[in-house]
Order: C-alpha cells, then sequence, then structure tokens
C-alpha cells in the first residue's frame, strides 16, 4: 500500500482526487490518502442537492456544495474534519464492510484512551454518538472506501446546513442533528492537534495493514488529469445540483437501509424515465439500474423480473428487493 500526500483543502479538487485514483491510478498498488476540505456540503452520489442542502445559508456562508461519487447522505466538511480514503483491490469480503477499512482508527483511540465502536450500516461513535461516516464505490475491480473523522468540526454549521428530513431523526430514536454527532476531541484527556492526530492514524493504518510507510508522489500528469476532472465535473452546476429533473411520479420510504425516493415518468403504462434518490449506500452507479427499468411496464411483476438480472446490493446497500417492489 502507498500513501498519497495530499495537502489540498479545494472540495472539488479532492472528489475529483477520489475518482482518477480508484478509476485510473496504477491498479497494481493499494492507496491510502487524506483530506480537510474547507467548508463544504458534500452530497451523496443518489442524493437530489435543493430537497438536503438550505441553499441559502450555503451561500451565505460561502459554503462549497458538491457532489461525490459514493452513495449514502450528505455530510458537512470544515478544516476539523479528517476525511480517509482507501482505493484497493475489490474483494466480496470487503462489500459494505466497515470493519476491514476503520481498525486502525479504533485502534488509534485507543492509544488515547477513548472506546469507539462500529454502529449501524456505516457509523463508527463514540458513547453513543456518531464521529464518523463511511461509503464505499466499486469500479471494475477497484473499491474505494472513504470516510469522515469529526475530529474539531464546527456542529452549529452542520446542523445549519442540512436539511434532515423528520422521520430520519424519528428513526434514530433522538432529538437532533447535534445530538447525533460529536467530535472526537472532546473525548481526549490531552490537547492534541488535528495534524499530531492524522500522523498517528497514518501510523497505525500502516500498521494495521501490515506494510511499511511508503509515498507515492502525484506525478504532473496525474495532477493535470485531477484538475481535468475536477473543472470539467465536480466543480460544475450540472453534476452538483443538475440531477433533479421534474417527474410526474413520485413515491418515498425510509427503509433500515436508508431513504429511497423514486421519481418516475410514466405513459400508456410504461416507464419511460427514471430516476433515484436517498442516502442508501449505493456502490455502484445507480443510473446502470435506472436503464435497465425504462421500458419497463409499470407493474410490480415486471419490475422485479428486471432487478433480478442484477445484484440488488450493490445498488441498494442492505434494502431488499421485497422494499424496493413497495415504491412500484
Amino acid at each position: 500500500m502507498l500513501y498519497i500526500r495530499n495537502d489540498s483543502n479545494d472540495p472539488y479538487f479532492n472528489m475529483a482526487l477520489d475518482e482518477y485514483v480508484v478509476k485510473l491510478l496504477d491498479p497494481s498498488n493499494d492507496y491510502f490518502y487524506f483530506y480537510q476540505n474547507k467548508p463544504a456540503v458534500i452530497i451523496g452520489r443518489n442524493q437530489n442537492t435543493i430537497e438536503e442542502v438550505d441553499s441559502e445559508y450555503v451561500k451565505n456562508h460561502d459554503i462549497t456544495v458538491v457532489r461525490r461519487m459514493s452513495g449514502g447522505g450528505a455530510v458537512y466538511h470544515d478544516l476539523g474534519n479528517i476525511n480517509f480514503t482507501f482505493v484497493v483491490d475489490y474483494q466480496k469480503e470487503d462489500f459494505n464492510s466497515i470493519e476491514r477499512f476503520a481498525k486502525a482508527i479504533i485502534k488509534a483511540l485507543g492509544k488515547f484512551g477513548v472506546y469507539a465502536e462500529f454502529s449501524g450500516r456505516n457509523d463508527i461513535t463514540i458513547e453513543g454518538k456518531k464521529f464518523s461516516g463511511n461509503a464505499q464505490y466499486v469500479t471494475k475491480k477497484r473499491i474505494l472506501h472513504h470516510g469522515t473523522l469529526l475530529f474539531d468540526s464546527d456542529l452549529t454549521v452542520l446542523t445549519k446546513a442540512l436539511h434532515v428530513k423528520p422521520e430520519k431523526i424519528k428513526s434514530k430514536g433522538i432529538k437532533s442533528v447535534k445530538s447525533r454527532v460529536t467530535n472526537v476531541k472532546d473525548y481526549l484527556k490531552t490537547d492534541v492537534t488535528v495534524r499530531e492526530f492524522k500522523e498517528l492514524l497514518l501510523k497505525y493504518v500502516f500498521e494495521v495493514e501490515g506494510n511499511e510507510l511508503r509515498e507515492y508522489q502525484l506525478t504532473p500528469e496525474d495532477m493535470a488529469n485531477i484538475m481535468r476532472l475536477r473543472n470539467e465535473k465536480y466543480s460544475t452546476w450540472d453534476w452538483n445540483y443538475g440531477n433533479a429533473p421534474e417527474f410526474d411520479l413520485m413515491r418515498s420510504c425510509r427503509f433500515d437501509g436508508g431513504e429511497v425516493q423514486v421519481h418516475m415518468n410514466v405513459r400508456e403504462g410504461i416507464i419511460t424515465d427514471i430516476k433515484f434518490f436517498g442516502d442508501f449506500m449505493s456502490m455502484r452507479d445507480i443510473t446502470e439500474v435506472e436503464e435497465i427499468l425504462k421500458g419497463q411496464k409499470f407493474r410490480q411483476q415486471d419490475v422485479r423480473d428486471a432487478l433480478l438480472q442484477i445484484d440488488l446490493k450493490e445498488y441498494f446497500g442492505s434494502i431488499s428487493l421485497k422494499d424496493i417492489l413497495s415504491l412500484f
């Protein structure tokens, strides 16, 4: 495994870096890196940005909004939040596995006398409060796993920048967004900076992986390709906002594996257009499912037959076929 040193605080660049490493960087190596973003809301690949973000608030407070390539829900980043990414060969056992990639986080916190544990579908918690959310993306034979670490983040801004649906809060059995999350720094007995914490994490990541720490330096060609992705995709309105066309039928439900919202155009009983939104843990591009369903009769049996052609878990995580069919 190679460590990529990345000092960029540009959210557009860092999302482009993720895509470049998993899709285009030499696949004979595994990679690990950190990034910290200036204030930003990072939208899950399948979410409707307009519904998830308080547009006026983020505009007035100069908060960048950018869509990532993985599924899951919207998160707030600032310089008090550490993001980590693994890119490795895809193994079936890595599917939706938080533990495989976050053991080093748990170990590092233990060295500080802080007990953390895995919780729910993609969280790491301290005393029941979330400080890390994780998501994955699979392409060809490679998997990208990235996660957040709230170290010393401004949780007040987090609660104002995001629209969290009441049913999501209710399903967690708690009263507010702020009560669900916490900062690691609040539990440390000694004063540790973000930089010091990152250095310790880096040490334990490579220790847990059983690898000597070796660094890969991004070449001028790498940087040019990442900047091209940044400028032509991740900084554009089309990618970040323009993913929510008008539809004449919408159904939505929150399942244990997350919310799924489906928007459809149906003409003479045929699905002519369809779009899925939600914070479900998609590992592959949901547009592949949408293409399969276009042209199908708007009938559960036909939709079921079409969905049986694919591995539904790779697109909707733990949400079952039965649950998806209930939306039709």
